[in-house]
């Protein structure tokens, strides 16, 4: 038991006073730290810069409007008045089916009108002079208007029977020919209007708030490195509960047909711009257990300063407290600096 008490009081000595047995070492590493040549480091200036705090998102393109063509009523093509792929205005004929059956009937009804007509103007003036009863003349009249409406009935149908472009556009690829039995089921061909033209996409919840209309997206396809540029005009009033997000569709001008519907887009939006934020390299912040820090040079010394970060760039992080505009922030040298040590700094322009 003498013996472990013995090497447990050596051992404690040793630990709670290292420097006991070498009393002259501390003056020795104080000499050398001032003999020692200060260590060259590059550093940069806090400055003022613009910062966009930006999503990265993807979506997708739509058209403004597109719809399928086919017939309201069924009939044989009898003439097809457009090529696919051609620009068409709104109104343009662009099927016609037969109608003969249809204009003969009109013309049948037509004699009848006129027949009626002289039926009507005769009971009118038997009416007056008290020779027929009213009832006879409305009989008269009731057939009379009867036909303008059946006349009436059969000239809707006659337009039926001729397909129109719905709105200007470009009309895609048909999928009729002429002599074919139409019905109102079958597809005629896709008239799409891409100018201007849609775009389709998705952010998180959490920036339900943040998103706008009006807000300005930037945007590149896949078939181009051309960067085009939109603006949200509407967002749906709900968050997806399958995926958490928020859907939004903004609208770019589309003069030169570049962008076709379904291209897959690389999207820039924008939530906010700090027109003074500090930014500072990202390899100068060192994460620690207690926050972040950062060295700077003041008064000929390194010193370090705890800061607060905010947005993250590609190579700079924000600093949004712990350095004032003109702090000279070191970016090299990190793991070797230690506050009050002496550093020769070259600025660099990052």
């Amino acid at each position: 038991m003498l013996l472990v008490l013995v090497i447990a009081s050596i051992a404690a000595v040793f630990i709670f006073f290292p420097n006991i047995f070498s009393a002259e070492h501390p003056k020795e590493s104080s000499a050398e730290s001032r003999s020692r040549p200060p260590l060259p480091v590059n550093g940069v200036i806090a400055k003022r810069s613009t910062l966009d705090n930006s999503l990265r998102i993807t979506g997708s393109l739509l058209p403004n409007e597109s719809v399928v063509l086919k017939s309201e009523v069924a009939g044989v093509v009898a003439d097809i008045l457009f090529e696919e792929g051609q620009k068409v205005k709104k109104g343009q004929l662009l099927i016609q089916l037969n109608d003969e059956q249809i204009k003969a009937e009109i013309a049948k009804f037509q004699f009848a009108k006129k027949l009626n007509e002289d039926i009507e103007y005769r009971q009118k003036q038997l009416l007056a002079k008290e020779a027929i009863s009213k009832e006879e003349y409305e009989t008269s009249l009731t057939i009379l208007n009867t036909t303008i409406a059946d006349i009436k009935v059969l000239q809707v149908q006659l337009q039926k029977h001729k397909i129109r472009a719905p709105f200007d556009g470009i009309i895609g690829l048909r999928s009729v020919s002429i002599g074919r039995y139409l019905n109102p089921s079958d597809d005629i061909a896709t008239v799409y209007s891409i100018n201007p033209i849609k775009l389709d996409f998705s952010v998180p919840g959490k920036y339900a708030n943040e998103v706008n209309p009006g807000d300005k997206v930037l945007f590149k396809t896949d078939a181009s490195e051309i960067e085009f540029s939109g603006s949200i005009y509407a967002i749906e009033p709900q968050i997806d509960p399958q995926t958490r997000s928020l859907r939004i569709r903004a609208k770019s001008t589309n003069p030169k047909n570049q962008l076709l519907p379904g291209q897959f887009a690389e999207i820039k939006l924008t939530l906010e711009t700090f027109e003074e934020a500090i930014m500072v390299p990202t390899e100068a912040v060192i994460p620690e257990l207690s926050g972040k820090k950062l060295f700077v040079m003041e008064n000929g010394l390194v010193q370090n300063r705890p800061v607060q970060t905010g947005i993250r760039t590609a190579d700079q992080v924000q600093i949004t407290s712990g350095i004032n505009l003109g702090d000279t922030v070191l970016t090299t040298g990190i793991l070797q600096l230690r506050a009050g040590m002496k550093a020769d700094i070259t600025l660099t322009t990052e």
